[in-house]
């Protein structure tokens, strides 16, 4: 039992993380109707500014200037890129993206080289125990600063006007701009969110229990896909459950591997992925997406 309760502790922290991540996938889709692929570079972009910066800046500053970087920088590939394709088709816009994302990754994956970059937390590698159940002051952290972030998110999401600029967008476009939405200043400002949600994430995942900054920090976006999509890529609230959901799967198929050796090692990194499709086979527009109807 405690080892399960201490399982489903470090999944829910996770899952906070990957609700972040996966956030970030939804606004972009809802304000511009693109499936971003470029969430994993920018993670990326976000954990190796920061872990360069803490040494001249210090941590706080740091990260500051990370989240803002990881923000500027999702901002010109909506600027540049995807604002100039406005009204292509969806799936070349998603194509695109992946090219971004390669030029990206390629590019920061040069600069680390074989090196892991540490990133000097304050809270260093301590743990919060209650009994026999612990968990990293690092992902406690992270569990708190998501719940902050993502309920500000939607304060701002219902009552403010980009919020509601935004839902307006999502529901008709054409309509929206008819009313005198400017649907190129909401998509910006949906990357800007997108971007810097994104650094946040960064922040908390190449602290402990992950040993610093890698490559392999990119493959968490890959992992927090699945979240979006199981959710529903225009749910907001899908984002946050989906997020969960992908946390504590993938940490109780970590925790039990070794019972679960007859499915082969590694296991737990492949859970989102058959979560995912084991939902969308039941509901192909993810637990709280809209259901499209099309006349035949």
């Amino acid at each position: 039992m405690t080892q399960f309760l201490s399982l489903l502790m470090n999944g829910v922290s996770l899952g906070a993380i990957y609700a972040l991540i996966a956030l970030g996938f939804v606004i972009i889709f809802k304000a511009s109707e693109v499936v971003s692929f470029t969430h994993g570079s920018l993670l990326l972009l976000g954990a190796y500014s920061i872990a360069r910066l803490s040494e001249p800046l210090g941590f706080f500053l740091a990260a500051l200037v990370g989240i803002a970087i990881t923000a500027l920088a999702a901002l010109l590939v909506e600027r540049l890129i995807i604002n100039r394709l406005r009204g292509a088709p969806v799936i070349s816009l998603a194509i695109v993206t992946i090219g971004v994302d390669i030029i990206l990754l390629t590019e920061l994956i040069r600069r680390i080289g074989s090196d892991i970059l540490n990133v000097p937390h304050p809270w260093g590698g301590g743990s919060f125990r209650i009994g026999a159940v612990g968990i990293s002051d690092n992902r406690l952290i992270a569990t708190i600063v998501a719940g902050v972030l993502i309920a500000l998110f939607f304060v701002a999401f219902k009552y403010s006007s980009w919020g509601v600029s935004m839902r307006a967008s999502a529901e008709d476009g054409e309509t929206a701009a008819l009313m005198g939405i400017k649907q190129g200043r909401v998509s910006a400002l949906a990357w800007i969110v997108a971007g810097a949600l994104a650094g946040v994430a960064a922040l908390f995942l190449v602290g402990s229990p992950t040993p610093g900054v890698s490559a392999t920090v990119y493959t968490v976006a890959l992992r927090a896909l699945p979240a979006a999509i199981l959710g529903g890529l225009d749910s907001t609230g899908g984002a946050l459950v989906g997020g969960l959901l992908i946390g504590v799967a993938e940490s109780l198929a970590s925790g039990y591997q070794d019972q679960l050796l007859f499915l082969g090692r590694g296991f737990g990194d492949v859970v989102p992925y058959i979560v995912m499709i084991a939902v969308l086979l039941v509901r192909p527009s993810g637990l709280f997406g809209t259901k499209e109807l099309t006349r035949v």
